[in-house]
């Protein structure tokens, strides 16, 4: 009977969710993509491809909206008390929710490591053609055009009559440069799209043109002012359009990386991070610590003067016998070597470091994916003894605290994730932690509600009845 009341609150409240993330959406991004001459087929695929973060969010939040509605009107409608007369324990009841639950984990487990990255990729892909994308050619009266390569078009007045008709032109041309502009004013003209709309022709009449000439062998330039009576110009119009980019081809970020690419990536890190290791550990030891020499700065070398505060041993045998100037020769060269080797070591920690960063948080996506679908089952844990202890179910109540229990879950993995991505964290900590505390919540509200702890008294009850007992309501003794 429980388990019948779950499929209705868990596809309204799904529905209801994921149409409030795409309302989200749409108000945020819809700017960016109006104006632009766009296929109805593009803006379908842009959404379709974001709806599959927005199942990751809406789907745990529906599981524990709809288990807190289902047991709700379970205890509301006093059929919790009904099945508990008869027998049936909280454990039989709540058990075929919890294989809903790991049916979930395993479906969103996919989805997310699977389903989610391709279509993130693929989005990304779609969102970069959309913003390259320039509008198809349409002059607005009184308004410059400037989606042209070195061109600008201002139109006064477009007849509605006759779209092809320009009247009062203005046409800055930038094909020598912004320092060499021409100025192309015409009365009236025309306008044509040519040669399958990849030139525009236009035919000007009545106007004049204003241009200036390089003269570099006579220092400056030369102003040149030139009227017609027509003038034909024909521009190239490239790229004017919605077009599509392959979309197999590109770099793939960790957002877009399925959890197999991130594992090799994770092994190529730390494979990485082994050889630089061990050249920084070979490295260190040919330099060597001889800590048993006695060590003396550059100013105590034989002729004096300070070149260097680097110490270095003066009593090695090598330097024996050496004048003044094959000491300072022997010194630069091994001062040479130190600082090449210095160099070296540096430049392997630093590579150790960024591989060691990068990797943890490439283990933080990892470990997000898996966590966010295994939400699931916590959500399921956490709402069927809060939707018993409510006795009500109501939609808005409901809603309330799935929302806050979601809302506290949502703050505790996004902290987690900047924490592990800075190192303060291991990974699988900042990305389980919020799944470790609902789970004890969860499995502390299931303990309660099946020792029915509102049937027992408290402790502090039991105490305050047993040391102040309250007399008896019988017939005043006399």
């Amino acid at each position: 009977m429980a388990l019948r009341m779950l499929p209705g609150p868990l596809l309204g409240s799904l529905v209801l969710l994921m149409f409030l993330l795409v309302m989200q959406f749409l108000i945020k991004y819809l700017p960016n993509l109006v104006g632009k001459g766009l296929p109805i087929q593009a803006i379908v695929e842009l959404i379709a491809f974001n709806l599959a973060y927005m199942v990751v969010l809406a789907v745990p939040m529906s599981v524990l909206t709809a288990s807190i509605m289902a047991f709700g009107r379970l205890a509301e409608s006093g059929a919790w008390s009904v099945m508990k007369s008869a027998g049936v324990s909280f454990g039989q009841l709540v058990w075929p929710f919890l294989l809903v639950g790991v049916g979930l984990t395993g479906a969103m487990g996919y989805f997310n490591n699977v389903v989610l990255p391709e279509a993130n990729f693929r989005a990304r892909t779609l969102w970069i053609d959309i913003q390259t994308t320039r509008p198809g050619f349409e002059l607005k009266q009184g308004v410059f055009y400037d989606w042209l390569d070195d061109y600008m078009i201002l139109v006064r007045s477009l007849p509605p009559d006759r779209p092809d008709r320009l009247e009062d032109v203005l046409i800055y041309d930038y094909t020598d440069g912004p320092r060499l502009r021409t100025d192309i004013k015409a009365a009236s003209g025309t306008i044509r799209p040519v040669d399958g709309g990849r030139f525009l022709e236009i035919e000007l009449v009545d106007g004049e043109m204003h241009h200036k000439q390089s003269m570099a062998g006579e220092g400056g330039d030369r102003y040149e002012h030139m009227t017609f009576d027509r003038h034909r110009m024909r521009i190239e119009t490239p790229d004017l359009g919605f077009s599509r980019s392959d979309p197999s081809g590109g770099r793939r970020t960790d957002r877009t990386m399925n959890a197999a690419g991130l594992r090799k990536l994770v092994d190529s890190l730390e494979a990485s991070r082994t050889i630089h290791g061990t050249r920084m550990h070979e490295q260190t030891v040919a330099l060597g610590t001889p800590a048993a020499w006695p060590l003396a700065s550059v100013s105590e070398l034989p002729g004096g003067g300070v070149r260097d505060t680097t110490s270095v041993p003066t009593a090695h045998p090598a330097l024996v016998g050496l004048d003044s100037a094959g000491y300072r020769q022997v010194y630069d060269v091994a001062l040479q070597e130190a600082r090449a080797g210095r160099s070296v070591v540096e430049s392997a920690r630093h590579v150790i470091q960024r591989s060691a960063q990068r990797a943890d948080q490439l283990r933080v996506e990892i470990h997000k994916k898996n966590s966010l679908a295994l939400a699931c089952l916590v959500f399921m844990l956490i709402g069927a003894p809060i939707g018993l202890g409510m006795r009500r179910g109501g939609l808005h109540i409901a809603a309330l605290v799935a929302i806050g229990i979601f809302l506290f879950y949502w703050v505790t993995l996004v902290n987690g994730e900047k924490l592990a991505d800075r190192g303060l964290l291991t990974p699988w900590v900042g990305m389980w932690a919020a799944n470790l505390v609902g789970g004890i919540a969860g499995i502390w509200l299931t303990v309660r509600i099946a020792l029915d702890r509102r049937a027992t008294p408290t402790r502090w009850t039991r105490f305050v009845r047993r040391h102040f007992p309250i007399p008896d309501d019988g017939d005043p003794q006399v």
